[in-house]
């Protein structure tokens, strides 16, 4: 349907959120996805700019765990991309030090290579980073579109002057497109889609795939048959008959992601450790995703080496290569049961039916993104690591973490990359009756 459909599609490193929310995408990107501050048309200055923030991002990233110092240093910076209060409601639309701060830096050229690649051909823009799209608009291009990558966003994501502006949005839960509103940004350009999964996980428009991973996802989270018994009729509802049959050909999965800082890669450590009798016997898989960063990947070597016997039932998820990084990543969520992490835009990952194990957030995106996690009951808060052996399967014998999968499964939106790709062919989104079809 998309097969003549072409987009420039933009991304930027500043963490693996954005650069995840376009992969999905790259079949419709003309060349290939272009990573803001990093293609042919960048100048030496444009460089340092992108990255002085590069810098500033994984500082903050890990500044929280520097003894002593870490938190006022974090909280120092953290107050630069600070969310409001969602409440009071209120006009928000007024420009603040960020907003002037990142139309000062464009201006010095930021984002001029990007803005000389699109020039050569005019197609829609397609950008998971907010720089990209504010700078277009203010080269006077047109046909901008703008994928919100978290629950909630900072004014800066937003032009100076939103009722003139001619970005459209792509937000990714109803709170998210809240927001846009309050700053000022016209419904008609605000779509609620969802964030972009892959459709290697959602298999087609009627989530074939997804609908037959996550009931068997259901019965290795309900070992005890706790949920099964109070849901087995709903659940055959919405994923069928055929699909709730149980096909015990592997053991149950855990996943456990660093950010792309590398941040709180010791954490996949001590569940490593606390779950080291079970690994040995067999009794389940743990996933370490290490992202693109060799140091993270040698961490995690390491703690196979100490785990010794048990290590076969450990596999490390890295690539120095983001796309190909999101493809190993996005294989290993097929048989996935448990992902463990902060709450980044994997958080969108519960409308997969994957129940969060949440790390402590970093940053306010993170904070608003956990609390829409526990609004929509499909994260749960890690208890301490080096007990995980304990409350983690207490959780499962309750049926607590099954009743999470379900419960994001129903509320969470799963079509955002249909969603996205039927408005840039379109211009329009329909929306579906159906609960999961969203």
């Amino acid at each position: 349907m998309y097969n003549s459909l072409k987009a420039w599609v933009v991304s930027a490193n500043m963490g693996y959120g954005h650069m995840r929310a376009v992969h999905p995408l790259k079949e419709i990107a003309e060349e290939s996805i272009i990573i803001a501050g990093n293609n042919d048309e960048v100048s030496s200055t444009e460089k340092k700019l992108w990255e002085r923030m590069m810098y500033v991002y994984e500082f903050l990233s890990r500044a929280k765990g520097i003894p002593f110092i870490g938190n006022p240093v974090f909280n120092i910076l953290d107050s630069f991309l600070r969310i409001p209060s969602f409440y009071p409601m209120r006009n928000l639309s007024n420009r603040t030090f960020q907003v002037n701060l990142l139309e000062s830096s464009i201006k010095k050229g930021l984002c001029s290579g990007v803005l000389k690649k699109i020039h050569s051909q005019h197609l829609p823009l397609v950008t998971s980073f907010f720089a990209p799209a504010i700078a277009a608009d203010m080269d006077g291009y047109d046909s901008i579109f703008c994928i919100v990558c978290d629950a909630d966003l900072n004014r800066v994501w937003v032009a100076k002057e939103p009722w003139e502006s001619r970005i459209i949005y792509f937000a990714p839960c109803g709170k998210a497109a809240q927001r846009l509103l309050a700053y000022g940004v016209p419904s008609d350009r605000i779509f609620t889609t969802g964030f972009p999964l892959s459709v290697e996980l959602l298999g087609d428009k009627d989530l074939a795939v997804l609908k037959s991973d996550l009931a068997q996802r259901l019965f290795y989270l309900d070992p005890n048959g706790q949920f099964w018994p109070r849901h087995n009729k709903n659940v055959e509802y919405f994923l069928g008959e055929d699909n709730c049959k149980f096909n015990n050909t592997r053991k149950l999965t855990i996943t456990y992601c660093v950010g792309g800082a590398g941040a709180q890669k010791e954490i996949g450590r001590t569940i490593a450790l606390s779950l080291r009798n079970k690994l040995k016997s067999g009794k389940i898989t743990l996933n370490l995703a290490a992202g693109t960063k060799e140091l993270v990947k040698d961490y995690f070597e390491n703690v196979r080496r100490e785990i010794s016997d048990g290590a076969e039932n450990i596999n490390i998820i890295f690539s120095e290569k983001p796309d190909e990084y999101f493809d190993l990543f996005n294989k290993a969520m097929h048989t996935t049961d448990i992902l463990w992490t902060k709450p980044s835009e994997l958080s969108f990952y519960s409308g997969l039916g994957i129940p969060i194990i949440m790390c402590p957030p970093i940053g306010s995106q993170e904070q608003f993104n956990a609390k829409w996690l526990y609004e929509i009951q499909a994260g749960i808060k890690q208890e301490n690591p080096e007990y995980t052996d304990q409350w983690l399967y207490d959780f499962l014998k309750n049926g607590r973490l099954a009743e999470a999968a379900w419960s994001g499964f129903l509320k969470a939106r799963k079509l955002g990359t249909f969603k996205i790709l039927e408005i840039l062919e379109t211009g329009k989104m329909i929306r579906e009756d159906s609960p999961i079809l969203r």
